[in-house]
């Protein structure tokens, strides 16, 4: 096995196992079987392109990122948009590290998601727009300029208010694990 296939392999079971994702969760979000999943990253199957494309999609990263042979030493993030439902995101922090910035596109829904619960912490910032916030049995309105910050233990979710909204969101990795599950957030 070659050197970048090593790293590559070791990326993205480094990528998964960061986002507390299983190998079911991977193989439904990149439509591909897990077993299949399981022997790239054992080494027991060739890595080619139409695995790859998939799963760095999945895992939400490029290809590039993935077979880089510096990156340690690269200190530039170069996001890519992920399309959930009504919303895009894009990852701004690294995966390997315990909390997350992302940058987040809502565009409006007719009905309120479920609220959630889940440990840990959530923070973000509106950059445009507005956000209606549901925590419990509240309703909050953050507008363009404001920051929202609450203990995910309380039943949450949000949605944009009024038109689409731009938000950068701070997580720790608890929060992440919830919020890169559905768009329903």
């Amino acid at each position: 096995m070659s050197e970048i296939e090593q790293i590559v392999r070791t990326r993205l079971r480094s990528l998964r196992q960061t986002q507390s994702m299983s190998l079911d969760e991977l193989a439904e979000r990149s439509h591909l079987s897990a077993s299949t999943i399981s022997r790239i990253e054992t080494g027991k199957r060739a890595i080619s392109l139409d695995v790859l494309l998939p799963l760095a999609r999945a895992l939400r990263t490029d290809v590039e990122t993935l077979l880089e042979n510096d990156s340690d030493e690269d200190v530039i993030i170069r996001p890519m948009p992920s399309q959930e439902g009504s919303r895009t995101t894009w990852m701004l922090s690294k995966a390997t590290g315990n909390m997350k910035a992302l940058k987040v596109r809502l565009e409006p829904t007719p009905s309120a998601p479920e609220q959630r619960v889940h440990p840990g912490h959530d923070w973000f910032f509106v950059l445009e727009g507005a956000v209606k916030l549901f925590l419990g049995d509240r309703e909050v309105t953050v507008k363009a300029g404001e920051a929202a910050e609450f203990a995910t233990m309380t039943p949450h979710a949000f949605i944009a208010d009024g038109g689409p909204a731009e938000l950068v969101m701070i997580f720790d990795q608890d929060g992440h694990t919830v919020h890169r599950h559905d768009g329903e957030q």
